[in-house]
């Protein structure tokens, strides 16, 4: 369903102009115009989700294949040597528009067009008590 106080809903429904690269029954995907590099796109569901977590599973199915299929033409397109998948979740995780949405984002070695993390370092029974704490609560 559409939320009409929702930028990202107006977008992938037709209702605000946009450089669209793809539209199916699900999802418009547009260029960013705010763009990490050349033929950043954005892949947007019609139907108005705040994030991953109230995402309906019918839709999250389709995301990753609707994604890949984008990303391939994106890479081809912009002569990239790899691509950036990215979806963020929340204000803490960079999410900006509360609207699900997944940012595909064409790379070329040595661009720096967005930060990579620095990896850490772990300590094994930490990481065991992690892995029990997110295990127990799965279903």
């Amino acid at each position: 369903m559409k939320d009409n106080d929702c930028i990202f809903c107006l977008i992938a429904n037709g209702d605000i102009p946009s450089n669209t690269v793809y539209e199916d029954e699900y999802f418009r995907a547009i260029l960013d115009l705010s763009p990490a590099a050349k033929g950043h796109t954005l892949l947007l569901p019609k139907d108005h989700a705040e994030d991953l977590f109230s995402l309906p599973d019918d839709v999250a199915a389709r995301v990753m294949p609707t994604a890949r299929k984008i990303a391939a033409a994106v890479k081809e397109a912009m002569g990239a040597d790899g691509i950036n998948i990215v979806q963020n979740n929340g204000e803490a995780a960079g999410q900006t528009v509360r609207h699900f949405h997944v940012h595909i984002i064409p790379r070329k070695n040595g661009d720096n067009a967005m930060p990579l993390w620095n990896p850490g370092k772990s300590d094994p029974e930490e990481q065991k008590k992690i892995a029990e704490a997110v295990s127990a609560l799965i279903d």
